[in-house]
């Protein structure tokens, strides 16, 4: 994998900025990417991003942002994002539709990759019924990831349960980035559908989305270093 596009993207998910600076600091030259969501941008916004950048300039970041809105409106947020601050990856939700995610890729700098949300790895084919879809989750990740595909995004967000399939419909050079990542042992929180690292990576994921695992033990350089090194 190459440096720009990591195998695991350590997510760091705090309200402490500098917090997230020293985690970033520790973490991504073992990993060599960080993802940054919805707390942390809402908290400090493109101007904490930037700083987080400075902290660690060649990581490759993923900016977890999960866009969801009318097509002209999101296409204006992924413009900004993309061109001011260029992450690796940024994502909106596939929900939102073919021409808001076609809006979306034409709006976005040629330099980040724009993948689409399926269904969030916290629900479960209760919840999605609950929400209203007909499908099973299975069955509903891969219409929405077929219409991600169908839009010209680079690929998707999607639970490790769905690699598999995912990848022998869409194809190997498809991303699939996916969170839920759990070493052996560790604490679901709230994920439903998860697996750990190498389940993930042999049936075909691009790469894994890993955070507590790693930001919550005692020494988080070593922590990810373990799970490089479980994966070799």
């Amino acid at each position: 994998m190459s440096k720009k596009y990591p195998l695991i993207y350590c997510a760091i998910d705090t309200n402490d900025l500098q917090r997230a600076k020293d985690l970033t600091a520790q973490i991504a030259p073992v990993t060599g990417g960080i993802k940054l969501g919805l707390e942390f941008f809402n908290r400090f916004g493109p101007q904490g991003v930037e700083s987080v950048m400075e902290t660690a300039p060649d990581a490759s970041y993923f900016l977890d942002l999960k866009f969801h809105d009318i097509p002209n409106t999101v296409a204006g947020a992924v413009r900004v994002i993309s061109e001011n601050l260029n992450p690796a990856y940024l994502n909106v939700h596939a929900s939102g539709g073919q021409a808001m995610m076609e809006a979306a890729k034409a709006a976005c700098a040629s330099t980040t990759k724009l993948i689409a949300v399926t269904i969030l790895t916290s629900l479960d084919d209760n919840d999605i019924k609950a929400i209203g879809y007909a499908n099973t989750t299975g069955a509903q990740v891969k219409q929405l990831a077929a219409l991600t595909q169908k839009a010209g995004l680079a690929g998707v967000v999607c639970s490790s349960h769905e690699i598999e399939a995912l990848r022998e419909s869409c194809g190997a050079d498809f991303t699939l980035m996916v969170p839920g990542i759990r070493p052996a042992g560790a604490d679901q929180t709230d994920q439903k559908r998860t697996m750990t690292p190498n389940q993930a990576l042999k049936l075909g994921a691009t790469h894994l989305v890993i955070g507590r695992p790693i930001t919550a033990a005692p020494n988080p350089a070593e922590a990810a270093a373990d799970i490089l090194g479980s994966l070799s």
